[in-house]
């Protein structure tokens, strides 16, 4: 808990993290829970309506490296502020949606928002306050954020069956305006900015230039985990009724997931500084393919099925923290926001496509085409991550040691 100490502010912005980041995520959980509704009032296939997360991610994407100027120039608070003002009409236009094109409509304006407000906007924020403890920051406010599906699932099932799900849309468009602006607006720390830019450029040595081929491994490690691990994820339930699990079974070994999940994410931020995000990501990462292999070998036995939610739940769980931090070991905080944003629109695009794509798999294949992608994909991750392993910076690569 030393970061926590080394600045007290700290906690106070992890506070209001945890309570926008829990609103943000999981008022974008709609679809799950409202579908039916969603797909019987606009005409729509089920599918359809799923897609209006697909659209929500792509949107992401494609508005990230846009907002990378952004984010240097006025700071992690400032941006996310606008954000949140630009997801009220968002849900409000979903909320008034007739037919599917002011439905995708409003997907694509909460995406907008949610370029600059979920996870990457939080994760700059950290490194503006935490600076070298922004690893241990960042895992800490993941231990809350990955509880918004088992807060907000229920809660929107509540405000549903009280409201209806237009209802529920004005309350999600409310809790922006009465809950999360007037945190980013009076607890949301303004970022410091040097008054004589060019003489602090000159007494300050630059950091080290990082090759663009490191970047780009950086980038495809990210990518393809989440490919892996959004695609998986949405998949879970069928791909173990593909294995010959009884529907209450799959749905009582899925339901464990999220808890492993956010165990392995309490294991790594207990870990402190110890080791960076390179470290955890071997670590993690190397247990994905193995429980690939396991559950591909074996034949639906109950023991398989529960060894591999047990390793499959432990490394997506610990590689969340390290696809947020890995940039963490190659740049500065000048350098982090930007990088930050232009590693997001291939994460959303992956994890966007990933669902329906594993899907087409599993529905074609069986669960071993779907595993077998999944398979080479988490192998690819460990390679690359090892290739980074070498090119650590000096000073990274001693802390790590």
């Amino acid at each position: 808990m030393r970061f926590l100490k080394s600045d007290g502010r700290l906690i106070g912005v992890l506070l209001v993290l945890a309570v926008t980041q829990l609103i943000g995520w999981g008022t974008i959980g709609l679809p799950p829970i409202v579908g039916r509704d969603l797909a019987a009032d606009l005409g729509m296939s089920l599918p359809m309506v799923f897609a209006g997360t697909s659209v929500l991610y792509v949107s992401m994407g494609l508005c990230a490296p846009w907002l990378a100027k952004s984010f240097a120039r006025h700071g992690a608070r400032n941006v996310m502020m606008a954000g949140t003002v630009i997801a009220i009409p968002g849900y409000i236009l979903l909320s008034f949606a007739r037919e599917p094109i002011l439905y995708f409509t409003a997907w694509i304006v909460l995406g907008l928002a949610g370029s600059a407000t979920l996870s990457t906007g939080a994760y700059i924020m950290l490194n503006e306050v935490a600076g070298r403890w922004a690893k241990n920051a960042i895992g800490g406010l993941m231990l809350v954020t990955g509880l918004s599906g088992s807060i907000f699932w229920p809660t929107t099932s509540y405000l549903s069956d009280l409201l209806g799900w237009r209802g529920t849309c004005l309350v999600y468009a409310a809790m922006m305006l009465v809950i999360n602006l007037p945190l980013y607006a009076f607890f949301a720390p303004r970022r410091k900015i040097a008054k004589d830019d060019g003489r602090e450029a000159v007494k300050a040595a630059p950091p080290p230039a990082i090759a663009k081929s490191t970047f780009g491994l950086v980038v495809i490690a990210i990518t393809l985990n989440a490919f892996v691990n959004f695609g998986v994820g949405a998949i879970m339930i069928e791909l173990l009724r593909a294995e010959g699990l009884a529907p209450a079974q799959a749905l009582a070994f899925g339901s464990m997931l999220g808890v492993i999940q956010v165990s392995a994410r309490g294991l790594d931020f207990l870990g402190g500084g110890r080791w960076d995000g390179i470290t955890t990501g071997l670590v993690a990462g190397t247990a994905l393919p193995v429980a690939m292999l396991l559950l591909m070998t074996g034949e639906g036995a109950t023991w398989a099925v529960a060894v591999f939610i047990l390793l499959y739940g432990a490394g997506s769980g610990a590689m969340a923290v390290a696809r947020a931090t890995i940039p963490l070991v190659f740049y500065d905080q000048a350098e982090f926001a930007k990088a930050m944003s232009m590693i997001a629109l291939p994460l959303n695009l992956a994890s966007a496509i990933s669902p329906p794509l594993l899907v087409g798999l599993l529905t074609q294949f069986g669960s071993r085409g779907a595993l077998g992608l999944t398979f080479v994909f988490s192998c690819a991750t460990v390679l690359i991550l090892v290739l980074l392993g070498r090119r650590r910076p000096q000073t990274a690569a001693a802390a790590a040691t």
